[in-house]
């Protein structure tokens, strides 16, 4: 009967143990439901990148922004599309938070091969919001397309997220991320041909085991232009304007991750482990009755 009632006891506890985790599943289940599908559209102008701005009918980017201040923002899981010339610089942005692993491919199309001399290299590169160059973990972040390639394909995965970092260290922290995409030791023929750009950014959330005893006060998200203000007594002054993109469900969204969940069954199953080891040491009830004389 002991024995019954600990395992009873033991599988109430598991129950309660997994139904924060079940809810967190059903959670994220409904979350990717509801989230857009990637979409992308082209831009058939071929003139030369503009200043940052998306299309007003909710659709992705159809330009790309000329330096970090004036970058496109993109959200993640949509693709932006941008034309212009090769020597330019073609700039977008967006955000990542805390646990995630995000990973930009961007695929060129190059200008007619009857009118280059010779093959292109571009490359991608990505900064945070300290405009700090980030390493990729692995992908073909520079390539060379022979002369006569039509499209050239890269890829840059960073590192993962994490939500501190010591002051010295260069780990991507959350906040704005921006890419950079440009053909590099291109020849005077080369310049000013048109070419046409898709980038988009995925990202893998790796949950606890990226976990780290520590999160900033505040993302880094930088300021992408100035806005003047007028006060009261009529004097005007100019502030920075924050970045306007942020991850679906708010920054520093990453707080709950499986270790919670971990730890919690693991405090459990100490529990359980003294009370077993309880029950078993305790014996069988009431001591035996010696009976007078005996």
């Amino acid at each position: 009967m002991r024995i019954r009632r600990v395992l009873t006891t033991t599988l109430f506890m598991l129950g309660v143990a997994a139904t924060p985790a079940l809810l967190g599943v059903t959670a994220s289940s409904a979350v990717a439901d509801s989230s857009p599908s990637p979409s992308a559209s082209a831009s058939g102008d071929g003139g030369a990148p503009t200043e940052a701005s998306a299309s007003g009918d909710g659709g992705a980017p159809t330009e790309a922004g000329t330096s970090f201040r004036t970058a496109t923002e993109i959200e993640q899981g949509r693709g932006a599309t941008a034309s212009g010339s090769s020597g330019d610089y073609l700039y977008w942005s967006f955000p990542a938070d805390a646990g995630q692993r995000p990973t930009v491919k961007a695929t060129v199309k190059l200008p007619e091969a009857s009118t280059r001399n010779a093959a292109e290299t571009w490359q991608i590169d990505v900064y945070d919001g300290l405009r700090r160059r980030q390493a990729c973990q692995y992908g073909a972040q520079t390539r060379t397309a022979a002369r006569d390639a039509a499209s050239v394909a890269l890829s840059c995965t960073l590192r993962t997220v994490r939500a501190w970092s010591e002051q010295w260290a260069d780990d991507p922290l959350p906040g704005t991320y921006y890419i950079r995409l440009t053909a590099t030791g291109l020849g005077a023929s080369e310049l000013g041909l048109p070419v046409s750009a898709e980038v988009k950014v995925d990202s893998k959330d790796i949950g606890g085991a990226a976990a780290v005893d520590g999160s900033l006060a505040k993302p880094l998200v930088p300021g992408i232009a100035a806005t003047a203000e007028k006060s009261d007594s009529g004097s005007t002054s100019s502030t920075a304007a924050l970045s306007s993109i942020e991850p679906d469900d708010g920054w520093a969204s990453g707080w709950w991750s499986d270790r919670w969940v971990w730890t919690a069954i693991g405090g459990i199953l100490a529990a359980l482990a003294g009370i077993g080891g309880y029950a078993l040491t305790r014996g069988s009830g009431r001591p035996s009755r010696i009976p007078p004389g005996a």
